[in-house]
């Protein structure tokens, strides 16, 4: 775990990273984080990056969110507003954490292009192997199909992310099931998310998850304070696309409102 402090802080940033990434690949965004005076806490998730466990494998999605719990109870002993950050699958483990653990003291989600649905549509035949998979080799792993040239349009970007050694690149047939099912629920579910602020950033050109149900999702939330942003043309990491300085301000732009 990382905790990236500033003299007299205004908050907490909790970042919760994307599959097949690591804590790593934020350090720009928690710099600029801190530039606005707010403290970051950054750690790699089961599976993922630096931690322990096999690449790309989790028994349960309850790991990612022991996990982000945990990172979330450290943030609380601060005694400081926290706001918690989402990128994709990290999007969709800080939804499920909020909705099943007693997190009333995160005072804002930030989500950027969260994972409640995959844009390429498996086949029925991978489906009911993976099913089958799940229970007598669970751990049997294929290539997760995440690219870099589908992920973002910077050039820089992609060629580290290709030399990355931390990256990964095959998941497993029950982290899989476990995926599916979690996004499952969360669509099924929007009644169930607590009544704190969301900004949603969704990439208007997103090759990897589908903007659809990300939007229909973010439209049946109950809460009171909400915003949604589509970036047009912007690829799926918003916050390593050429405008991220924008994708930024706009988000900055949220978050004063909340605490000036």
């Amino acid at each position: 775990m990382r905790y990236l402090d500033v003299e007299e802080p205004r908050g907490i940033v909790v970042i919760v990273h994307g599959a097949g990434e690591h804590s790593g690949r934020y350090d720009w965004l928690a710099g600029k984080w801190n530039d606005h005076g707010f403290d970051c806490l950054l750690d790699d998730l089961p599976g993922q990056g630096k931690s322990r466990g096999r690449r790309g494998h989790i028994d349960a999605f309850g790991q990612y969110i022991d996990a982000v719990d945990g990172w979330l109870k450290f943030a609380r002993e601060k005694q400081l507003p926290i706001i918690l950050f989402g990128h994709s699958m990290g999007g969709l483990i800080s939804i499920r954490t909020l909705m099943e653990r007693d997190n009333s003291f995160v005072q804002a989600l930030v989500l950027s292009s969260p994972c409640l649905d995959l844009t390429h549509d498996v086949s029925v035949a991978k489906k009911a192997a993976a099913k089958v998979l799940q229970h007598v080799m669970p751990t049997f792993s294929v290539n997760s199909g995440i690219k870099s040239e589908l992920a973002t349009r910077d050039e820089l970007v992609r060629e580290a992310y290709v030399k990355d050694h931390l990256r990964v690149t095959k998941v497993s047939a029950r982290w899989y099931q476990e995926l599916e099912k979690a996004m499952r629920l969360t669509r099924r579910y929007p009644e169930k998310f607590p009544n704190i602020p969301v900004l949603t950033l969704q990439a208007g050109e997103d090759y990897l998850v589908d903007k659809e149900a990300t939007r229909a999702w973010f439209n049946h939330l109950l809460i009171t304070h909400k915003m949604y942003k589509e970036w047009g043309g912007m690829y799926h990491e918003l916050f390593n696309e050429p405008e991220k300085e924008d994708v930024f301000r706009h988000t900055i732009g949220f978050i004063n409102q909340l605490f000036p």
